[in-house]
Formats: C-alpha cells, structure tokens, sequence
C-alpha cells in the first residue's frame, strides 16, 4: 500500500509540476491562484465549474483553477499520495470524514477553526449537534460540513398495499409480517418471484454502509462504533441489527446471492432497498411508473425516540501546501452559501448539511419538482457521521465478515458474530497503534 502510494505521489507530482510549469507561463504575479478539486462525477463537474465561474467573475485578483480529482482506485488513495508527494490542491470538496484522521496525522490539513469567523460561519449553517460530529479528536475542526446523504428505506406502494399495509413498515416485527407476505403470498408458502429485500451479500467493507451500519446508528438511537476512542459497539443494539438481517435471510425474506443485472427495486423484483438520495434520480430514469415511497429505517420494537441513520457525508477542507489559506477560506465559505446549497441540490440531488434543509424558501422551488426529497431534508438533523478513528476500513472489513458469517449464512449467531467483530476490531486498534 505505502509503495503504491509512492509511486502515484511520484507520478501527481510530476504531473501536477507539468502543470504548474504551464500555467505558470501565463500568470499575472499580482493574482492569487486557488487550486480546486471537486470530485469526478459529472453533476459535481458541472456544479463546480459553475461556482468557479461565478467566483473567478466576482474576484478578478483571486481566481480559481478548478480541476476534478484524479482518476484512481479511490479518492482518498489520491489524496494521501498527494499529501505524501506535497501535490495536494489548495481546496477539496470530497472529503470522506473516515480517512480525515489519516490526513490531519499526516500533516496535510490545516485547522479551519484558525480562522476568526469560523465559528459564526458554521453555526449559522450547521446545527452544533451536527457540527460537534466533524470535530477531531484533538478538538480542532478540520473540514467544512458540506453535504449529505442519509440512508433511508424506499418501499413500493404497490407492493405494500396489496398486502393491506396502509404504510412503510416502523419496526421489524412490521417488516418481517409485511416481508412474509410479499416474498410468499398469502399462503405464506408460495414464492411470489418478489423479494422484501436484497443487499450486496459480498464482504465489501463499504457495503455495510448501507445496511449494518446505518440500521445500527438507528437501533442504537444515534451512536456510531467508537466512544471516547474506544471500540463501543459491542452492545444489546448491535445485536438485534445483526439479528434483524440474520432472519431476513433465513426466512428467505432476502435472497443469498448477488445480482449483476439490474437494480432490483427498479425492477420491481423488491418492495424496499436502502439508498440516499441518489436513487430518487435512478427512479425517476428508469422506472418513472413506479410509485414508491421513503421512510425512516425499521428499528427494533422497543425502540422510542426520533430514528438516526448514516449520513454518508462529503465535506471541505483546505491543504497545508496552501500558499494563500485567508483566500482558500474565502473560496470555502463562497462554497457553502445558501444559494450555492441550492445549487448542489438542483444539480446533484444531494443535501447540504444545514439546519434549515427542509424549510429553507430558497430550497422550496427544488421540493415542489422533487417533493420525494423532502423526506430526505428532514432526515439530515438525525444523521451521523464516521467516528475520528483510525482503521475504518479494517474494522469495515471485520464487520463484513462478520456479517457474511452470521446474517447471510447463519454459521454464527448474532451474538457470537457481533462479539467476535468487537475483539477482532480492538486488536485492529492495538495492532496498529
């Protein structure tokens, strides 16, 4: 991994060089150049060249050099080698908060909260329960809360309705009584062709993104893997998660295979999956006839309270290899404007992280053409995020395993499988201190 990181530092840099060498020979010395990297998929391109667009227009000796990042396995792969070989951007606008504890480790962030409006800025954004998420272990703030995507449960209403459920199930004695009778008919004996859900059944650290993890942060009524450092999810609630998808699978609910062809919700061969927003677009693309609702994630059946989920979020930050951080600030905060949020939600179909999300009037016009997205304003409050933590993607990784073991394949039970990811992710923590 360190070589492969050296050797794509080595070749940014000598790309990143060329560059700078090039336009070099055409810079005015009295204009501040801002380097910028949002990411590479099309909807982000376009936003991004339209903010640069307005800011270079508005800010004739501050201009920005807007470039995608670069193709890799990963961005924060990309990243890390930049900060090894000291070619970073100034500005990024894909920060995954699970690697922000390898990048400030590695020196290659400078604190946001240095400057003296940070505070003003974000709060006016940002509820501090949500702001207090991104804080790192030291304290200080390195990344600019940007923008979400809670993992909330879609459910087809047709499907729902010919089983005379009036609405999404809440709970999972709800799910599984609904899930019987989609999956097999009205005898309960009798396979329909129709699943009540599907996951990637692959030991894909990242899939549990969109099952263990954010049904877990739901049970658990808001918390994540770490607390105070330590590895904390060893608990009643990370139990009942694993057995809540043990028995989607062995009461055939769910299907033990991975499908290549096709999302099966849009092909109507599943009454729910659990995405973000994303998925709205893919509907509306390839289904448009399907009528299909959004809701909260199922929870166990004691539980009370307002229901959490993972909030999948991407955030800003600025490099140390910055050469003007006061103007990188001020290109940050140009970012996250509220008619800029605006932007990202009509040309993305992501939500910005603000407290205002679903009531906001200068987001009404996006609601009224996609009220669906509503649903997902209002989740954004009860969102979490990834812990400060070193060594996600092994503890993913165990987890994954654990997951394939116990709820696909029954060879554990939940508790066994739950305690045996706790001792395997602790020695992760140790191992690599």
């Amino acid at each position: 991994m360190l070589s492969a990181l050296a050797g794509a530092a080595l070749i940014m840099s000598a790309g990143a060089g060329c560059a700078r060498d090039h336009a070099n020979e055409q810079r005015d010395d009295s204009i501040v150049y801002i380097t910028y990297w949002p990411a590479t998929n099309q909807q982000e391109v376009r936003l991004a060249d339209t903010l640069v667009h307005r800011w270079n227009r508005l800010h004739p000796r501050i201009q920005v050099l807007m470039q995608p990042i670069p193709a890799s396995q990963s961005s924060e792969e990309v990243l890390l080698a930049a900060i090894a070989g000291k070619t970073t951007p100034d500005v990024c606008s894909n920060i995954w908060p699970g690697s922000l504890r390898e990048f400030t480790e590695a020196g290659g962030l400078i604190r946001l909260d240095q400057f003296s409006d940070f505070d003003s800025v974000t709060t006016s954004r940002t509820p501090k329960e949500l702001l207090d998420l991104f804080k790192s272990s030291d304290g200080h703030a390195y990344q600019m809360p940007w923008k979400t995507n809670p993992v909330m449960m879609y459910y087809n209403k047709k499907m729902l309705s010919a089983c005379g459920a009036a609405e999404a199930p809440r709970t999972y004695s709800e799910f599984f009584t609904i899930g019987r009778k989609i999956t097999f008919g009205a005898d309960g004996k009798t396979p329909t062709g129709i699943w009540m859900g599907e996951r990637d059944i692959r030991p894909i650290w990242w899939q549990r993104w969109f099952d263990f993890y954010p049904f877990y942060i739901a049970a658990s009524s808001g918390k994540t893997l770490f607390s105070n450092g330590e590895v904390a999810f060893g608990d009643s609630a990370a139990v009942s998660v694993m057995g809540f998808f043990e028995q989607c699978y062995s009461e055939g609910l769910f299907p033990r295979t991975f499908f290549q062809a096709g999302d099966l919700f849009i092909l109507k061969r599943k009454a729910t999956t659990f995405a973000g927003p994303w998925q709205v677009a893919a509907i509306r693309k390839f289904a448009p006839d399907l009528d299909f609702g959004i809701a909260p994630l199922p929870v166990p059946d004691t539980h009370h309270g307002p229901v959490y989920t993972y909030g999948d979020f991407k955030n800003i930050a600025i490099f140390s290899t910055a050469r003007h951080p006061k103007e990188a600030w001020e290109f940050v905060k140009f970012l996250v404007a509220a008619e800029h949020d605006a932007l990202l939600m009509e040309y993305c179909d992501q939500l910005p992280i603000r407290g205002d999300a679903a009531t906001n009037p200068l987001f009404q016009a996006y609601y009224e053409a996609k009220p669906e997205m509503r649903q997902f304003a209002r989740q954004v409050p009860y969102t979490r995020s990834m812990d400060d933590a070193r060594d996600l993607k092994e503890i993913f990784d165990a987890l994954s395993q654990e997951y394939e073991a116990c709820a696909v394949y029954g060879t554990k039970t939940p508790a066994e499988a739950i305690g045996d990811a706790v001792r395997r992710s602790r020695l992760i923590v140790e191992w690599n201190k």
